[in-house]
């Protein structure tokens, strides 16, 4: 008797494996297309290049012109921009000195001791010095006036850098006089507990924020970076920090400044603009640049606090004008819901804020009043500042225990996998998950550190498909997506590269292509009644391998038998009949593009189908395959 292999589409861990009959209960790196399981897309490096640090942030937008294609690339240590694959390294000027006769060299050694009484990095920030003289030796102005990391820092007014040139002993002079420019400090790439978000006071220093522990600065946290155009320009902002703006007439051998700098510069009150956010956000059609989270304009007394649930925004169409007055259309609004402001979206009609506890929806309504504020839920949770996307004009994300959409209003998204997800995620480095899309195949994205895959890095990926309306996950590693856009791919970040998704079918993140491994397994399921034992000795194989870049792709499949629930697959109780087409102990059949049928030799009174594949050039989706089966006793 001929027996239809048809499962739900979907992965479905909400229940037991057999609770699940008929459907699908684990898998990797596979997704649904009209209902059937198929093999993700491969990928491939975007460039050979790299950047420094852990990128957490991906913007993609066009020059003025239309012509030039830029990638905004934020990472732990700077923000850079990519154009035509290489890395330009635009991240702020934070402080400049001017310091004479402030090096110190030692005979023998590459490290040199710079003293400042100015300002004092972090260990790992980066400066740049500039206009040296020679020390006398080796250490010449060629080999000083370039780009360096601090190593250690031995005091308030001193740290050390390695020029990678070893002093000799005629290196005695101290470098005459220098300018030094200390670039934006660096961040963290994983979440430490007391220096994170909420660790601090509410309304500490500049630096010492809600957003922070009062005893560390900006340096000492997650680095997340938030980006936005304002126009063919790049607005920019790491969490907990300052804005920074980059100006596409300038160029991409240009760096970024920082607002405040910009807009004294412009002729405005710079020191009005906010000083530290949470993240930054343009209103593309009205051409306000928000900032969520902010240190109030406080009636021009100066300094202000920061505060966690202040909404600060410039005048329309002016990102330099911070000082509210009657002929602009600058302002503040205080939210209430809530204890921070975890992060925001800016949607077709209006920006959706998330604080801690609610979600607020922003609408402008023009001068007087500017902007709306009300509530469109409460008693809600976000579980990182990066976990919302918009899609289709349906917003996304991830609270601490459950899936959310919203399309008007703010609904629970049910999820087939919820246990499964959020009992593995681990909650110390919930700030690392964020929400990506890939629209091409009608899918939201997250991905999250799972405690099951070990370590402190994103691992595990969880999958709604909008479309379908089914969910799946698998195990990838990656810290930043950004849907293809003006990009010819979807583009991620993994390890120093960049990579675009969904191109080819093979793992090319290296210089050497790999075999993507890539399987579904179903639920168990009863072999005709579960009654009595059945004896499967054939199965017909429904595979398809469109896409496949070799001559003969191939997948294996299982057909695992039990003796009953809670017995291993083709254990001591159910022997598997050792098949002759793979020795193993559980039959592994292997299937190419021309195999019409599998004669097999199964025993059992259920069972599970996997499909699977690790090989080269291989694409495949699943149709329905059959098995033909016989009753076989009940012993």
């Amino acid at each position: 008797m001929l027996q239809k292999l048809t499962f739900r589409p979907g992965l479905n861990r909400e229940g037991t494996e057999y609770s699940n009959e008929g459907g699908w209960y684990d898998g990797d790196k596979i997704r649904f297309r009209s209902g059937y399981p198929e093999k993700i897309g491969g990928w491939t490096r975007y460039s050979n290049n790299t950047y420094l640090g852990t990128c957490r942030s991906l913007w993609t937008w066009a020059d003025q012109n239309g012509q030039g294609n830029y990638i905004g690339v934020g990472t732990t240590y700077k923000y850079y921009i990519s154009e035509g694959g290489y890395y330009n390294d635009v991240t702020p000027i934070y402080h400049t000195s001017t310091l004479t006769n402030a090096i110190t060299a030692t005979n023998g050694s590459s490290f040199i001791t710079i003293t400042d009484g100015t300002y004092s990095p972090n260990v790992g920030d980066f400066i740049i010095i500039s206009g040296a003289t020679s020390l006398g030796g080796n250490l010449t102005a060629t080999v000083l006036d370039q780009e360096f990391q601090v190593t250690s820092v031995l005091s308030s007014t001193q740290y050390q850098v390695n020029v990678n040139v070893t002093a000799n002993s005629s290196d005695t002079g101290n470098g005459g006089t220098i300018t030094i420019q200390y670039e934006y400090p660096i961040g963290l790439d994983v979440y430490t507990t007391g220096n994170g978000w909420g660790a601090g006071p509410w309304g500490g220093g500049t630096t010492e924020g809600w957003g922070q522990s009062a005893a560390v600065g900006i340096g000492e946290q997650l680095r997340v970076w938030t980006n936005d155009n304002f126009g063919a320009d790049l607005v920019i902002a790491p969490r907990g920090g300052q804005i920074a703006y980059w100006s596409d007439a300038a160029g991409v051998n240009t760096r970024a400044v920082l607002l405040s700098t910009a807009s004294t510069t412009a002729g405005y009150l710079g020191q009005y603009v906010p000083t530290e956010t949470n993240q930054v956000l343009v209103s593309p059609i009205q051409q306000f640049l928000i900032a969520l989270g902010s240190n109030s304009y406080n009636g021009g007394t100066l300094p202000s606090p920061f505060n966690p649930m202040l909404v600060r925004w410039s005048d329309q169409a002016n990102p330099y004008q911070w000082v509210p007055a009657v002929t602009n259309q600058s302002g503040e609004f205080q939210l209430t819901n809530g204890s921070y402001i975890m992060g925001g979206v800016s949607t077709r009609v209006e920006n959706l804020i998330w604080t801690d506890s609610a979600l607020y929806s922003m609408q402008y309504i023009g001068f007087p009043y500017v902007w709306s504020f009300n509530i469109l839920m409460d008693n809600i949770s976000i579980v990182s500042p990066k976990s919302m996307i918009t899609v289709n004009n349906v917003t996304y994300w991830m609270g601490r225990d459950k899936f959310y959409m919203y399309t008007g209003t703010v609904q629970t998204l049910p999820c087939a996998l919820r246990q499964y997800v959020f009992d593995d995620i681990n909650t110390q480095q919930a700030y690392q998950i964020f929400a990506a899309s890939n629209e091409a195949f009608n899918e939201v994205w997250w991905f999250y550190v799972s405690q099951s895959g070990g370590g402190n890095q994103i691992n595990k990926y969880v999958v709604y498909n909008y479309l379908d309306r089914v969910w799946y996950y698998g195990t990838m590693n990656r810290t930043a997506w950004i849907d293809s856009g003006i990009q010819p791919f979807p583009i991620a970040a993994y390890s120093g590269y960049l990579l675009y998704h969904e191109n080819g079918v093979d793992d090319v993140s290296g210089l050497t292509p790999a075999p993507i491994s890539a399987y579904i397994q179903s639920s168990d399921f009863d072999i005709t009644d579960g009654n009595s034992f059945a004896f499967v000795w054939r199965m017909l194989p429904d595979v398809n391998f469109t896409g496949s870049t070799v001559n003969a792709p191939q997948v294996n499949i299982q057909l695992l038998p039990r003796y009953n629930l809670g017995t291993a697959y083709g254990n001591g109780a159910n022997p598997a009949v050792i098949s002759a087409n793979n020795y193993t102990n559980i039959p592994e059949y292997t299937v190419q593009q021309f195999t019409g049928q599998v004669m097999t030799r199964v025993r059992g009174r259920e069972m599970s189908f996997k499909i699977s594949s690790n090989q080269l050039g291989v694409a495949w989706q699943l149709g329905v395959p059959r098995i033909d089966v016989r009753s076989d006793g009940r012993r």
